[in-house]
């Protein structure tokens, strides 16, 4: 996949060392390649640097003078969102949706049979169905040669899948290298990188990320080498070669607000509510490791839009020195970000509410206001991350999966917002100097209805939306400012996730709908698009009524082996009394053949992978079990 290249180094880094014994290595997002540098001073960060700092490659983020002003916007925003009830007050929203619109325009009859194709690859060495080729993310199970390592209560499992049967080597527990201090679960998810696992888990109240790394050099005998607890929930964990990245969120920090009482309790509890902000320290507001924060102050990017409240940082790290922290944050909580080979996109949300000091009274907020969402772009290098640029969109984009970057274009699929029509759009966004500009868009993308999955290729969009039926709409990308709706497929259902099987098919997990909209269980489609202006559904296998795809929530629980024309996919039945079953879609001649392999229950059924091995097995996981899943 050809993708941009950085066209800046970052700036020398400074070493901090923490009274934990922690090094930890901020890096500054400046911005040389378009000619700007940012002051910093020498210090630790509180002293003013000689001269004023410059804005970070255009106005839309600024780095404060110092901790003191850093501090400072935090506060002078946060002022504005606390009243007499805490954050937001207590203010109850109703999302209205509209009524029937007009239809899209139909794709024109001269689009003909587009060049573009499917053939993006989305496999990975260690066994995770990602989203990007080149960049691992975590799981609780990872694959390498014949060393096969999972997560379960708090351990970390090798197994030797060489032989005829998984065989355990070792047990790990994290709770005993974590110690008794820690509440939550030590190990969530992990990757793989070197002989070395890295695992991340979560406090109780979602406050803090604990960071283990793990030697596996000795599989029958591992090291905890490093464990490191950091304020701040990990969102996302990827890997880009042998560096580790964490996006953690830092949101609005937890204070012992007071409530109205009396006569006059409305204006005491907001003025002592308002008082407890000021008093916030960076502590309250960044990632600290033992209380201190391990972001620099000059390293701090201020949004001059008005976003979400809080911090969100980028954390890297090799895992050969994984004390060695490098940091770049940026002042909004935002769980959206979407990751390339060589970009760091994060997409920068409104904030969720207004604060009112009584109940009846309008907010000042809401869950769209403005109906533009942020884009800040970051070049990764090494461990470093640089920024490069930034824009807005109309509209609101999803998740992570409604970006993509490929051949320096950014491309986004956005819905409606209030600054927008009652459709969705395509846009493709491009580098131009500090901006991302937009270079083109394709709208009327299935008007008053939602977008429930995107797929993205080299050259091509796959776009799904639904409210009473499925259309699939093919987006022509091979020229970024003039993008083009090649084709449309409407049926019933949808589907919620999307996997190119070659180039000519996709297979879709979603949901069996009737024609007036209502869900009645979970289904596979096989789709053609071999002509781009005419997409076809070949076959689809619709499950019992009641069941859900696995893949519709977390893609992980979906294998596709090509050798084989054989789709894995996890589907379970019922919230309460649950039952999980691995559906064997065996491809052929333009249809599927379903065999269902009952395979747990239970709230284990979320946790159940499939695991293309390097000798061609498949390993099995579930709760309790590593076993080969007979084809």
């Amino acid at each position: 996949m050809a993708t941009s290249k950085p066209t800046s180094k970052p700036t020398a880094r400074r070493v901090r060392r923490l009274v934990t014994g922690a090094t930890v290595v901020t890096s500054l997002a400046a911005a040389v390649g378009v000619g700007y540098a940012l002051g910093r001073d020498t210090e630790g960060g509180g002293r003013p640097p000689s001269s004023p700092p410059i804005v970070l490659a255009n106005a839309d983020l600024t780095v404060a003078a110092g901790c003191d002003e850093l501090l400072a916007s935090y506060v002078d925003r946060a002022l504005e969102a606390v009243g007499a009830y805490g954050w937001g007050g207590d203010v109850v929203y109703d999302v209205m949706t509209s009524g029937d619109a007009a239809a899209g325009a139909a794709p024109s009859s001269e689009a003909a049979r587009s060049t573009v194709s499917t053939s993006r690859t989305t496999s990975n060495e260690s066994g995770t169905n990602v989203q990007e080729a080149g960049v691992d993310e975590a799981d609780v199970v990872k694959a390498a040669g014949s060393l096969l390592v999972r997560l379960r209560d708090g351990e970390l499992l090798a197994y030797d899948v060489s032989g005829a049967e998984p065989r355990l080597l070792s047990a790990t527990p994290l709770d005993d290298a974590r110690g008794s201090g820690w509440v939550g679960d030590p190990g969530g998810e992990m990757v793989l990188v070197d002989g070395r696992a890295v695992v991340l888990g979560s406090s109780t109240d979602g406050r803090s990320t604990t960071i283990t790394t793990v030697d596996l050099a000795d599989p029958t005998s591992p090291t905890v080498v490093d464990v490191t607890t950091v304020s701040g929930r990990a969102s996302a964990v990827r890997l880009h070669g042998d560096v580790v990245r964490v996006v953690l969120q830092n949101g609005l920090p937890e204070l012992d607000f007071s409530a109205p009482d009396g006569v006059l309790g409305q204006l005491r509890a907001r003025l002592r509510n308002r008082a407890l902000v000021r008093d916030t320290t960076l502590a309250d507001w960044l990632p600290t490791i033992d209380g201190a924060p391990v972001v620099d102050c000059a390293d701090v990017a201020i949004p001059q839009a008005d976003v979400a409240l809080g911090t969100t940082t980028l954390l890297a790290f090799d895992p050969a020195e994984p004390t060695e922290l490098t940091t770049t944050a940026v002042a909004t909580d935002s769980a959206t970000s979407y990751f390339s080979t060589d970009r760091f996109y994060l997409a920068a949300s409104a904030p969720q509410w207004g604060w009112v000091d009584c109940m009846t009274c309008r907010p000042t907020g809401g869950p769209d206001a403005g109906g533009t969402t942020p884009l800040f772009a970051f070049a990764l290098d090494g461990t470093d991350a640089t920024y490069v640029a930034s824009g807005e969109v109309e509209g609101t984009i999803a998740d992570r999966w409604s970006m993509d970057a490929v051949g320096g274009s950014l491309r986004v699929a956005v819905g409606p917002s209030s600054e927008t029509g009652d459709f969705n759009s395509v846009l493709t966004l491009r580098e131009d100097g500090a901006d991302l500009v937009e270079d083109g868009r394709v709208d009327q993308l299935g008007v008053g209805e939602e977008i429930k999955s995107v797929r993205w290729f080299d050259d091509l969009a796959i776009v799904v939306t639904f409210r009473q039926t499925d259309p699939l709409y093919a987006v022509d990308l091979s020229d970024p400012a003039a993008p083009r709706l090649l084709g449309e497929l409407k049926i019933p259902g949808f589907s919620e996730y999307l996997h190119p099987l070659g180039e000519h098919r996709l297979v879709g997990m979603g949901q069996d709908a009737s024609l007036d909209g209502a869900v009645r269980g979970a289904q596979a489609a096989l789709f053609d698009v071999t002509d781009l202006t005419d997409p076809r559904q070949l076959d689809v296998v619709r499950y019992d009524e009641g069941t859900q795809a696995g893949a519709a929530t977390d893609p992980r629980q979906f294998t596709w082996l090509p050798e084989q024309r054989t789709v894995l996919t996890v589907v379970g039945q019922g919230w309460t009394g649950t039952t999980g079953w691995v559906s064997v879609l065996s491809l052929a001649d333009g249809s599927m053949s379903n065999r269902m392999v009952e395979v747990e229950h239970g709230t284990d059924v979320a946790g159940v992978r499939l695991v293309p091995l390097a000798s061609g097995k498949v390993a099995l996981v579930t709760g309790e079990d590593v076993s080969f899943f007979a084809l």
